[in-house]
């Protein structure tokens, strides 16, 4: 297969690179390197991988990365994903995941592309909502800018399909963690977590720490997108592990691994936060053949390792 990863260098992409390196894939990596890391791809590029410096909003950049790689699908994680940056400034949320997305759509389209796997999102889609496991059915209601623009990013999927007949596929994703995550980045309470856990320090949870999150190990995720690549089914898929945890009970998982008490350290509420969030993920068990396989305590424990590891302690 031949493919192309936007947002390649990032945490998840570059995670997906290296499985489909891994599976001898021919692989293409579009990245700005505005959040990304060149490093994350070292053993990719060592292994034949190619990195294109694009910004996605750049059309004629784009399309000689695609007339280059030759793709038969694409990988689209590139986007702008801290929640805190849309609602300060969501001119350049949008101009980065809708005007961005169409740009990449219009490029797979020209090169001919068979298939278009979206990384979306679950809960800032759905917003609040009483329907927990909340299923893809359910009408969405943003509440911040991000959610309200990657919900625009996945009408344009489907305009795509639509109006071209190119194959998409869209995946909500829970809350993603595991290694390459940026424990001082814009997103990833369990790096965060780890890093606070490492240095001996207390966590932050916001509001009272009852409110839950659905946390989906990165391998589990890169699967996902395999499976969704490999298939012919349409439309969105919550992928998640199906569980909820509230920030409290992270704080315990992570307790063992704390140079300290870790006790938290409560905040007010972020504006543009859920409260519960927990998607039902049945449909992407039954039409891509996925389910999530790594628990919450081992894949802590993974990621605790890398944080460490990288810290060089």
């Amino acid at each position: 297969m031949r493919a192309i990863v936007t947002g390649g260098a990032g945490f998840i992409g570059s995670n997906l690179v290296d499985a489909l390196v891994q599976d001898g894939d021919e692989v293409g990596v579009v990245d700005d390197l505005s959040t990304g890391r060149r490093e994350n791809l070292d053993d990719a590029l060592a292994r034949g991988a190619t990195f294109h410096h694009v910004d996605m909003r750049d059309s004629a950049a784009l399309r000689a990365a695609f007339d280059q790689a030759q793709p038969e699908v694409i990988f689209h994680l590139a986007a702008q994903i801290d929640v805190r940056r849309s609602v300060a400034d969501p001119a350049h949320d949008a101009g980065v995941n809708v005007v961005g997305t169409a740009r990449v759509l219009e490029a797979a389209r020209e090169a001919g592309v068979r298939r278009f796997v979206f990384s979306s999102t679950g809960g800032a889609i759905y917003g609040e909502t009483d329907r927990i496991p909340t299923p893809e059915e359910t009408p969405p209601a943003p509440i911040s800018p991000y959610g309200q623009s990657k919900f625009a990013g996945e009408g344009y999927c489907l305009l795509y399909e639509r109006l071209y007949g190119l194959s998409v596929s869209l995946l909500r994703y829970a809350n993603v963690y595991g290694p390459r995550q940026d424990p001082l980045g814009e997103a990833g309470v369990v790096a965060i977590f780890s890093e606070k856990a490492l240095a001996g320090e207390r966590p932050t949870v916001y509001g009272d720490g009852t409110g839950t999150r659905d946390y989906t190990h990165v391998d589990d995720v890169v699967r996902a997108n395999l499976a969704a690549a490999a298939s012919d089914a349409v439309g969105p898929f919550n992928i998640g592990t199906g569980v909820e945890t509230t920030a409290l009970e992270l704080v315990e998982l992570m307790r063992p691994f704390a140079n300290g008490a870790f006790e938290p350290e409560f905040a007010p509420e972020r504006l543009g936060e859920l409260g519960r969030s927990g998607p039902d993920v049945r449909r992407a068990r039954e039409e891509l053949g996925w389910e999530a396989r790594i628990p919450l305590r081992d894949g802590i424990e993974r990621t605790f390792e890398w944080v460490r590891s990288s810290a060089g302690r």
